[in-house]
């Protein structure tokens, strides 16, 4: 008798009860929105080969001119990773960046920050800027050091030799890397990687621009991570034109590479 009530108690557990209800709920990993979306482009490049549309895996990245982004209908449209604009030189700080940087991870999307760099302060002080804003977030991807040339700054215009720049990066990433536990990303355009040799500076994955043919068509076979492909997107959720970039591998290696450096 008592082993016929036990069944019949398992029973109605069963009918009213599944696996998941039982089981502890846990966090769900960030997954690819929508899998090689094709993005509208307000000035498109007729591409020849390596088109952009062809890599698994697309985002955006982001600063103040960008506001009110409706990010769940960005990610709905394909945007499974954002960059996002945290502090420029020594002094400035993005005032959109706590609103993009709370909004994504609340919205189930991978982001990073990064800083742009100006040639007028020591790379230990921007360093040290960047840190005293963005929060260590294990979440969140690896930092972001932004080089190009400030040509139409109005405070610094300075371009110092290729020695000296490879120089001052290395001071920069190597401060960041030591707070926030993860090798920092480098972002850079096709003048300022040829002007300072940057082929020559490696063990950093890097994120390219090029909006006017593949990489390695403009950089030749230095590796890239990431690759922005244009600067007049279309991405719903966003008003105005949109930069919109690739990560260089499939969906699989993708998520690979967040399981790896975002922990």
């Amino acid at each position: 008798m008592r082993r016929f009530a036990a069944f019949i108690m398992l029973t109605l557990l069963g009918a009213c009860s599944t696996v998941d209800d039982l089981a502890p709920s846990l966090p769900s990993a960030p997954t690819v929105a929508v899998r090689a979306p094709r993005f509208d482009d307000s000035d498109p490049h007729e591409w020849e080969s390596g088109a952009p549309w062809s890599y698994a895996v697309h985002g955006t990245d982001v600063s103040k001119y960008q506001t009110s982004v409706d990010w769940p209908a960005a990610r709905a449209s394909g945007i499974s990773f954002v960059f996002i604009k945290a502090t420029e030189g020594g002094d400035r700080f993005d005032e959109y960046f706590d609103e993009h940087w709370s909004r994504t991870k609340a919205s189930g999307i991978p982001r990073a920050a990064y800083h742009f760099y100006y040639f007028c302060t020591p790379a230990a002080t921007q360093a040290r800027w960047f840190i005293k804003n963005v929060p260590k977030d294990r979440s969140a991807m690896p930092p972001v050091l932004d080089m190009e040339w400030n040509a139409k700054s109005p405070t610094c215009r300075l371009r110092p030799d290729a020695a000296t720049v490879r120089s001052e990066m290395s001071i920069f990433l190597e401060i960041v890397e030591r707070h926030y536990g993860k090798k920092p990303i480098i972002y850079t355009s096709i003048d300022f990687f040829d002007d300072n040799g940057l082929s020559a500076f490696r063990g950093y994955p890097y994120w390219l621009r090029s909006v006017a043919g593949h990489p390695r068509e403009k950089y030749g076979s230095h590796p890239f991570t990431f690759w922005q492909y244009t600067g007049t997107g279309v991405v719903p959720g966003m008003r105005g034109n949109a930069d919109i970039n690739v990560f260089n591998g499939s969906e699989a290696a993708w998520n690979k590479w967040l399981r790896q450096n975002t922990r």
